[in-house]
C-alpha cells in the first residue's frame, strides 16, 4: 500500500466538548406523529435561533425579504438606519397576510384586505374610517409583531422566543469557526427548494452521519477521506454537530480495496488548482492534499480570495460539515459554502421543505465560474430561485441520492417491524439531536459551558 506523509494523521481541528447521551432510541412515530410534531413546534421551534434570510439581498431601506417556516411566515426588512427588523407577516386588524412574494421592497406594508398601513418599523398610520373603532384610533396603538433579529455569516436569524439567549451564545462554536471564512461577502449561486416526502427530521439525521457514504456516494471516496476511523466528529453543549474529513487526498478504503487512487474527481481538483494530476502517481498519491493547500495558497492570492490569509493549512483543502439546532446542515469549504436546510411542513409531519444552495466567494475582477454542485456557474449569473416538488426536476447527483433514501426511510419508520434504532458510535450525533428536541419539549434549554463568558464579551 502507498504510504501517506506523517502529516496526513495530524488532527488540527480543536475538539469540541462533547455532552454525554442518553441513549435514545428514537421510535418511528416521531417522524409521522401529528401530536409530536404539534409539541416539536409549540416547544421547540419557536424556542430557537433560525437562519431565514441573508442580508445583501435587502440592501437598502424598505427591501424585504419573507421566508415560512411551518404555519409562520416572517418578514425580515431593512430599516432607514440600516439594521434589520423581523416582524410575523401578519395584519393586526384581521389576520391577513400583508405580502406573499419571497422579495420587495416597499415605502410601507399596505395591507391587500383593508388598506392598512404599516410603517417598515411596524408602526401603524394609516387605518379606513379610524372614528369608526369603540376602543378609540388604532394607529398609534397597534403595531406589527416583532421578534428577535440578529445576523451573522452575512444570514439573518430570527427567534420566536421572547426571551431568547443570544445568537452568538445559542451558536457556540460556530462562532468562531466560521468568522475566518469572511462567508458574509459571499453570493449565491444555486438555490433550489423541494417539497420531499419525509419529515425534516430524516433529513438532518442523514446530514448527522457520514456512515451512508460508501454505500449512497460511492463517488466520494475518490477525494475525500471517508472512513470513519480518520474522521473526528464532535457534538457541542449548544446542541450542534461537526464533523471534519481530510479532503483532497483519495480515501483510506480505496488504499485498502487496492484500487486506483488517482479518481478523476481528485484529478479535475488537482488541475482545478495548477497541478498536474501525473505528477502524483506512481506511489505520489498520498501527497496530493499537502501539494494542492500550497497551490491555493498562491493561486488564492491571485483570484482575490483574502479569506485564505485567516485559514490554516488543513481549512483549505479538508470538509467542515456541520449541523445546526435545529435544521440547518452546511459543508464549508475555503472556496464554497453548501447550504441545506429542511423546514416543517405548515401542516403534515410526513412532509418537508428542503433548500439546495450553494455560496461561494465572489472577489472584483475575478471572471473564472464558480463550481457549485451542480456543476460550474458563471460569476456574474442572476440565479433564479427555483422551488418544485420533488422529482419533478434534479437537486443535483449527490442530493438525489440523500432524498431517494430520506424518502423510502419516512416509509420505513411506519412499520409496526421498525423497533427503534441501532446506532453505531459515529452516528451518534442523530440521538444527540432528539435527546435535545425532547428537552426542549420538557422545558428545559442547552445550558452551555460557554455562556457565562459569552454574556460578559
Amino acid at each position: 500500500m502507498t504510504a501517506r506523509p506523517e502529516s496526513w494523521y495530524a488532527q488540527p481541528a480543536e475538539k469540541w466538548p462533547d455532552p454525554k447521551l442518553k441513549g435514545h432510541s428514537i421510535p418511528g412515530y416521531r417522524y409521522h406523529s401529528k401530536e409530536f410534531f404539534h409539541q416539536e413546534w409549540e416547544n421547540m421551534w419557536t424556542k430557537v435561533w433560525l437562519l431565514l434570510g441573508r442580508e445583501d439581498e435587502i440592501p437598502e431601506p424598505g427591501d424585504y425579504q419573507q421566508e415560512e417556516v411551518g404555519p409562520e411566515s416572517i418578514l425580515m426588512v431593512r430599516q432607514q438606519d440600516m439594521s434589520i427588523k423581523a416582524f410575523y407577516n401578519v395584519c393586526q386588524h384581521r389576520g391577513a397576510r400583508l405580502v406573499f412574494n419571497e422579495l420587495g421592497t416597499v415605502d410601507a406594508f399596505t395591507c391587500p384586505y383593508h388598506g392598512w398601513r404599516w410603517e417598515i418599523d411596524g408602526s401603524l398610520t394609516f387605518a379606513l374610517d379610524p372614528e369608526d373603532f369603540p376602543e378609540g384610533d388604532p394607529c398609534g396603538k397597534l403595531t406589527l409583531n416583532e421578534i428577535a433579529c440578529d445576523t451573522f455569516a452575512g444570514f439573518i436569524w430570527v427567534n420566536m422566543d421572547p426571551d431568547c439567549v443570544s445568537l452568538k451564545e445559542f451558536l457556540g462554536p460556530i462562532w468562531d469557526d466560521w468568522s475566518d471564512y469572511e462567508i458574509h461577502t459571499w453570493k449565491r449561486y444555486l438555490a433550489l427548494t423541494a417539497t420531499v416526502p419525509c419529515n425534516w427530521k430524516v433529513v438532518l439525521d442523514n446530514f448527522n452521519e457520514s456512515y451512508h457514504l460508501p454505500t449512497v456516494h460511492p463517488q466520494v471516496d475518490g477525494v475525500v477521506e471517508e472512513n470513519y476511523q480518520w474522521t473526528q466528529f464532535d457534538m457541542s453543549e449548544e446542541g450542534h454537530n461537526r464533523m471534519w474529513m481530510q479532503s483532497g487526498t483519495p480515501s483510506h478504503s480505496l488504499a485498502k480495496r487496492g484500487e486506483e487512487l488517482l479518481k478523476p474527481g481528485l484529478a479535475f481538483m488537482l488541475e482545478q488548482w495548477g497541478l498536474n494530476p501525473d505528477d502524483f502517481r506512481g506511489g505520489r498519491e498520498f501527497e496530493t492534499r499537502e501539494a494542492l493547500q500550497k497551490a491555493m495558497r498562491v493561486k488564492g492570492k491571485e483570484m482575490g480570495y483574502t479569506q485564505f490569509d485567516n485559514l490554516k493549512d488543513h481549512q483549505l483543502t479538508d470538509t467542515y460539515h456541520y449541523t445546526l439546532f435545529p435544521n440547518f446542515a452546511v459543508s464549508v469549504w475555503a472556496d464554497g459554502f453548501h447550504f441545506l436546510r429542511a423546514r416543517p411542513h405548515p401542516t403534515d409531519p410526513g412532509q418537508c421543505l428542503f433548500d439546495n444552495w450553494w455560496y461561494a466567494p465572489a472577489p472584483e475582477g475575478l471572471t473564472t465560474p464558480v463550481m457549485t454542485i451542480n456543476g460550474p456557474v458563471e460569476r456574474d449569473a442572476e440565479v433564479e430561485h427555483e422551488v418544485f416538488n420533488y422529482l419533478d426536476r434534479s437537486l443535483s447527483n449527490l442530493i438525489d441520492q440523500d432524498m431517494g433514501i430520506t424518502t423510502g426511510q419516512q416509509l420505513g419508520f411506519r412499520s409496526r417491524a421498525y423497533k427503534g434504532v441501532y446506532l453505531a458510535k459515529q452516528e451518534h450525533r442523530i440521538r444527540r439531536y432528539h435527546e435535545l428536541i425532547d428537552e426542549y419539549i420538557e422545558g428545559k434549554r442547552p445550558a452551555p459551558k460557554r455562556s457565562s463568558a459569552i454574556a460578559a464579551e
